[in-house]
């Protein structure tokens, strides 16, 4: 690990004054620790946001307010998300381990790296960490990477459950920087690699999360997150889905899909989920969505089955939104 300066922030104006280049802003640490350590990431500076007033979950009009440093666990066991967004709390307990989720905060979950074999690996090429090297996967060992919104620079996954609900509820990034406040769209927080795939985001140089906002209350009973992964837990999905459905009587009124483990950050469509409004909940309606999700698909060498995994877990995860049975918390087990 390199050596690196240490400032700790007392406001959030501090923090982005402190900022420069190689300065990484650290709350728990959970994923940037785990860069330095393999000298992925070897900032000149850290700065420690974690005495920031940004700890708490508020209301904030019709929705919440999701403080940047409130843990992943905090969240999770919130009484109000419990009740109004539960898509949330099934994806956050989806993930990592108990002791992860009391350290992991909500701002750096939207901004961890990928888990790309090539990107961790500092003997290997890898465009992501050293921008024109190549990308070994393309070709390489690639069983784990993504299907969707690849390009010829990089076709790693985004790594996150929680903001593949976040994507799903249609939240709102508040962040603020050297040019003051500003908000991002959920769906233009993350970026897909295109030529260059080293930025996970658009957040600008000296950004730094505030908050996460969620709209009114939506899909507390018809929702599901449905988590497909090598290992029953502690283990990233191959492919995860989280669906939101409002029925009127026995047809769908509005659907929210979002797709993990596979593509570059969480993925949507909404002409799948425009097929899905007005049709009846049934099973030949959530196999046409998921046949049009699929059809864009683009495959590596490895991957491929990860096309019908996709296909089949869209249908069961809408199927469970539908029943109002979302995924056992207890049993990962897919029924």
């Amino acid at each position: 690990m390199n050596r690196f300066d240490y400032v700790r922030a007392g406001t959030v104006a501090e923090a982005v004054q402190a900022f420069g280049a190689g300065a990484r802003f650290i709350a728990g640490g959970t994923n940037l620790i785990d860069l330095m350590k393999y000298e992925v990431e070897k900032p000149g500076r850290l700065i420690d946001i974690t005495h920031l007033p940004l700890d708490r979950i508020e209301a904030h009009g019709d929705g919440l307010r999701i403080g940047a440093l409130v843990t992943n666990a905090k969240v999770a066991y919130d009484d109000r998300v419990t009740e109004r967004y539960p898509l949330l709390r099934n994806a956050i307990l989806a993930g990592a381990s108990a002791q992860l989720r009391n350290a992991a905060s909500t701002g750096g979950n939207l901004l961890q790296r990928t888990r790309c074999y090539y990107f961790y690996d500092v003997a290997t090429p890898c465009n992501k960490r050293a921008p024109g090297s190549g990308c070994p996967a393309i070709g390489g060992m690639n069983r784990i990477h993504a299907i969707f919104g690849t390009s010829d620079k990089c076709i790693a996954t985004h790594p996150s459950d929680m903001c593949i609900a976040l994507a799903a509820l249609e939240a709102t990034v508040q962040v603020n920087g050297p040019q003051g406040e500003r908000s991002i769209p959920f769906s233009e927080f993350h970026r897909l690699p295109g030529e260059s795939p080293e930025t996970d985001t658009n957040l600008a140089p000296g950004e730094i999360v505030v908050s996460v906002d969620l709209p009114e209350s939506r899909f507390p009973q018809h929702f599901t997150y449905l988590k497909l992964r090598d290992r029953l837990s502690y283990a990233f999905a191959l492919v995860s889905v989280a669906a939101g459905l409002e029925l009127d009587g026995d047809r769908i009124k509005t659907a929210r899909l979002a797709l993990g483990g596979v593509a570059h950050k969480p993925w949507r469509n909404r002409e799948a989920e425009a097929l899905l409004e007005g049709k009846p909940a049934t099973r030949a309606s959530f196999q046409d969505a998921a046949d049009l999700i699929v059809a864009e698909a683009k495959p590596q060498s490895e991957n491929g089955f990860k096309i019908d995994l996709a296909r089949r877990a869209i249908v069961r995860g809408l199927e469970q939104a539908a029943a109002g049975t979302p995924q056992s918390l207890s049993d990962k087990r897919i029924q």
